[in-house]
């Protein structure tokens, strides 16, 4: 398995506007080898926001399949509206191989 992290700066406020467009229904559930989609803020953080959208896949290959996809490209539109300014600040992708776990007995 393999988690792919989109570590979002935004704008003072936005975090938790926008972490819920990330795991709304849609295509990338559909989609081959998705396990599930996680929304997290930084809550240490006073200069600006900063959300990680970790995404859990079973390969890269995966998620690669996804992010060539025209689904992809549609959930990644900007705003219509060209006066409307983007609240993101940068982004960074960093992709993960899980190598080991543990989960709770109870």
């Amino acid at each position: 398995m393999i988690i792919v992290t989109n570590r979002i700066k935004l704008k003072l406020g936005f975090a938790a506007k926008m972490a819920p467009m990330f795991t709304r229904p849609g295509a990338l559930q559909t989609m081959e080898g998705f396990i599930k989609v996680e929304a997290l803020i930084t809550k240490n953080l006073s200069e600006y926001d900063e959300l990680n959208v970790n995404m859990y896949w079973n390969t890269i290959e995966d998620f690669t399949q996804w992010k060539n996809s025209d689904a992809f490209k549609e959930a990644h539109k900007g705003p219509t509206n060209a006066e409307q300014e983007s609240p993101i600040l940068g982004s960074e992708i960093i992709i993960y191989e899980v190598a080991s776990t543990l989960e709770s007995n109870a």
